[in-house]
């Protein structure tokens, strides 16, 4: 055997060892990627009803948020009922005043003014 031969056998010998030292950790990782595949496969089969459910879930709070829309335009409209409510009160309070307020005090002045001169007379003893 010449020594090219011998190098040559040991080239393919550490060549086996390498392919040998290699092959374990190459299956390994296979039997993980083979593993991580079924994971992803029942994963994805049980996305499935969670995802139908999410959908269904968020169609409900699209219908719930659209009722507190409408609540709140109601909400809206009620109190800009009452601010005008309260302005027709305030302007019927002020035309009252203006109108049967004046007289009103004036009316009850003279009745104040008749009692008293009646009180004197009466004190007085004229009848």
């Amino acid at each position: 055997m010449t020594v090219g031969g011998i190098a040559g056998l040991l080239a393919a010998v550490a060549a086996l060892l390498l392919v040998a030292f290699l092959a374990r950790p190459l299956l390994k990782l296979a039997r993980v990627l083979e593993e991580v595949r079924l994971v992803v496969r029942d994963f994805g089969h049980s996305l499935v009803p969670i995802m139908t459910e999410l959908r269904g879930t968020v169609v409900a709070a699209n219908s719930e948020i659209e009722k507190v829309g409408v609540i709140t335009e109601d909400a809206s409209r009620v109190a800009a009922n009452a601010t005008t409510l309260t302005r027709n009160a305030a302007e019927l309070t002020t035309l009252f005043r203006a109108t049967v307020g004046g007289p009103l005090v004036k009316v009850a002045a003279f009745s104040y003014g008749v009692r008293a001169a009646a009180g004197r007379r009466s004190k007085a003893g004229v009848r």
